[in-house]
């Protein structure tokens, strides 16, 4: 499956912000989707996941009640709607796939073996 990552920009504090994820060559709706995130200078970082097998979703706690992760398997696409955003969520972002990571390593970037190519969010303070 190819993932492309989309959405991203330069928003300022307060704001929000919806990226998306749009597969092909795979049927979407097997996989967990998992948003990452890399500040420059840092290692990627989990943000989210929307759990394939309960349709759970996972957020790290930066990010909970404030960040909601979708899915329209029509559309084959995995959204990130990101609101109240802080210039500590500056980061390029990363949407992940697998068919077969299981709810304990959602988080660990190894676990996914499908990548978009990352979309830069910017937020100013």
């Amino acid at each position: 499956v190819q993932l492309q990552a989309s959405g991203g920009g330069l928003v300022q504090a307060g704001g929000f912000l919806r990226l998306s994820c749009a597969a092909s060559g795979g049927t979407f709706g097997r996989y967990t989707v998992s948003w990452f995130r890399q500040a420059p200078g840092k290692d990627r970082r989990f943000v989210a996941t929307l759990y394939m097998r309960d349709r759970s979703t996972i957020y790290t706690d930066s990010v909970k009640g404030r960040f909601t992760v979708s899915r329209d398997n029509a559309k084959n696409t995995v959204y990130l709607q990101m609101n109240s955003l802080t210039p500590e969520d500056t980061a390029v972002y990363y949407c992940a796939a697998s068919s077969s990571v299981i709810r304990s390593n959602v988080a660990c970037p190894d676990a996914y073996a499908y990548w978009g190519q990352g979309t830069q969010v910017t937020v100013s303070s």
